[in-house]
């Protein structure tokens, strides 16, 4: 295999005849679906225009999908690409296209009055009810064709813009640091890759480059927050929502109550995180907390680096422990270079997944470190790959899951490594591998928490008027001291996390980070399932990843028997990780 993916199966350029047969294509398809909606007449409707509406829907979905994959790869490895921009553009532009016919079709759709009798007498309508029970029960949200054209049109110049604009700001940030005595110039994922370095002094002074390399884009990125957030305001108060929160509930398919119960538990459980942050302080010689520099350095002496090579393999061997499935979609996706691995300059920070539906492949993206928490994060994309994997036998339409649901795939690929890894390992390394597992879930429930107190206050403010950069650091500053407590030393906190992390600026994916949170503590609970259940769990469990994008968050859930309405369920998940806790600190002391 090489080191960065293959694109050509999506298209082999910007200039194939592929590309531009489909983005003509796509020109045709929208035209017939504004003719279509034209034609229909509200509050009638028959199986055949239905299933008409279905099939038109379902191919622009596909073209979408595969042809704006190639964009938004290419640029996510190299931000530089001027192609690659222009055509993200035109594509954004086309997609706006489709927000007057959609929103009329959808109407149309909600007035009909037989609509069930319609749905029972089709297979096609039967296998999409849940799509279309959705159109119906957001109708109420929808505006008129002309304001959600105009929405969609002015997101263009908007949220996409100013999205575009921090994306090339941080991509192309260069952080200016001390590396052996010599000053370098260094893109900002390499410089993030040092919070993990063995070498205290590398993780401090790369800290306070980090940290001081900011106040050269501070001010672009600020207005990008500003722009994105004042946005989606406007959009979720026009369409009648209470909050961009209650928009972002919605669309996860998930009641207030779930969030709350999960939240409830959480905040529980924060002491014991702080307990395990309080100690790993004092095994790295810190007696006021853990410094944010810190939060991810190793707390023993023990080489624990893994080649790419090395975690390709401890993978596979890994997830063919659990289930030939899927570890053969691991090594196709090894095999086939679907992968993106290395930092470089002009490659976008942290990592994801993407399933490109057509072509019934995906691409990943790496900043590779040859830490053991990249090869996590690894199992933890392939598991998104995965997923879809298992939606290849759904449609397009049926395969769209909310954010909740998302990372559940992902989440327990990450479980399965963690645990094989411990399972027989020497006392020492078995401590730096739980120490790994408790440090991500620390940023996945507690840092989470912070990112999720810090939305909710920019949006609270930015109702009144945008924010300052002074007043963002305050806010981001103020959710870590009330997520983590005493657990980090309060004197080094990261007051800029706002700006390199990509979900707060997705205009149509607010509140991305309570997802992260759920997905951890969901996929905890299906792995007990797991260890109750045995062999006969891997067949019930891709079922449940089948039907993730055609069901309600609890109706999923219900298939493994959880309530997530239950607080106990959240507060069962959070035990394993208290358990681990108890034994890391414990571990602690017999091995120092």
């Amino acid at each position: 295999m090489t080191y960065n993916w293959s694109l050509k199966e999506i298209y082999p350029s910007f200039t194939s005849k592929e590309f531009l047969g489909d983005l003509e294509n796509l020109d045709n398809k929208i035209n017939e679906l504004n003719t279509f909606s034209r034609e229909v007449k509200e509050g009638k409707g028959d199986v055949n225009e239905l299933e008409v509406f279905i099939g038109k829907f379902e191919e622009i979905n596909l073209l979408l999908n595969r042809i704006s994959s190639l964009a938004n790869l290419i640029i996510s490895a190299d931000s530089k690409d001027k192609t690659a921009r222009k055509y993200l553009d035109i594509i954004n532009s086309k997609f706006s296209l489709l927000a007057e016919p959609l929103t009329k079709l959808y109407k149309w759709i909600a007035s009909i009055d037989n609509i069930d009798t319609l749905i029972e007498s089709s297979s096609i309508l039967k296998e999409h009810k849940f799509i279309i029970k959705e159109i119906i029960e957001k109708n109420k949200y929808i505006l008129s064709d002309k304001e959600e054209s105009i929405i969609a049109r002015m997101r263009n110049t908007g949220s996409d813009a100013w999205l575009n604009y921090k994306d090339y700001l941080i991509s192309t940030h260069k952080v200016d640091i001390t590396v052996d005595e010599k000053e370098e110039s260094l893109p900002l994922t390499m410089v993030l890759n040092m919070a993990y370095s063995t070498d205290a002094e590398v993780r401090k002074q790369a800290y306070d480059a980090e940290i001081k390399s900011y106040e050269k884009i501070e001010e672009g990125v600020a207005a990008a927050l500003n722009g994105i957030k004042g946005e989606v305001l406007t959009t979720a108060s026009l369409k009648g929502y209470k909050s961009p929160l209650h928009m972002t509930l919605e669309e996860s398919r998930m009641d207030e109550d779930i969030l709350n119960s999960m939240l409830t538990a959480i905040k529980e459980s924060l002491p014991v995180f702080r307990k395990y942050l309080k100690r790993k302080a004092e095994l790295l010689g810190h007696k006021d907390g853990l410094p944010f520099y810190d939060l991810y350095a190793p707390v023993i002496e023990k080489e624990m680096n893994f080649s790419f090579e090395e975690g390709r393999d401890f993978v596979l061997k890994n997830f063919r422990s659990f289930s030939d499935n899927l570890a053969d979609f691991a090594k196709k996706a090894f095999d086939n270079n679907w992968i993106d691995v290395y930092p470089k300059e002009g490659k976008v920070g942290g990592a994801f997944c993407e399933s490109i539906k057509k072509i019934g492949e995906s691409r990943i993206l790496l900043n590779y470190g040859n830490s053991f928490s990249d090869v996590v994060t690894m199992a933890h994309e392939l598991g998104h790959g995965f997923h879809g994997e298992c939606l290849n036998s759904e449609t397009a339409l049926n395969s769209e899951y909310p954010m909740t649901l998302a990372e559940t795939a992902s989440n327990f690929c990450e479980i399965i490594i963690k645990k094989s890894a411990v399972k027989d390992a020497p006392k020492e390394d078995a401590f730096a591998i739980l120490e790994a597992e408790i440090s991500d879930c620390t940023q996945v429930i507690v840092d989470i928490y912070s990112r999720y107190l810090f939305e909710s206050e920019v949006f609270e403010k930015r109702k009144e008027s945008s924010l300052s950069v002074e007043e963002i650091n305050e806010a981001m500053l103020k959710a870590q001291k009330e997520a983590y407590g005493d657990g980090l030393d309060n004197n080094y906190l990261h007051k800029y996390m706002w700006t390199w992390k990509p979900h707060y600026y997705y205009a149509t994916a607010n509140f991305y980070n309570f997802p992260y949170a759920f997905g951890n503590l969901f996929a905890k609970g299906l792995y007990a399932e797991y260890l109750n259940r045995g062999d006969s769990f891997c067949s019930e469990y891709e079922e449940l990843l089948k039907v993730t994008g055609k069901n309600k968050v609890a109706d999923v859930t219900k298939i493994m028997n959880i309530d997530v309405h239950d607080v106990n369920f959240w507060r069962n998940s959070l035990k394993l990780i208290e358990e681990d806790i108890d034994r890391f600190i414990k571990l602690s002391y017999e091995i120092r």
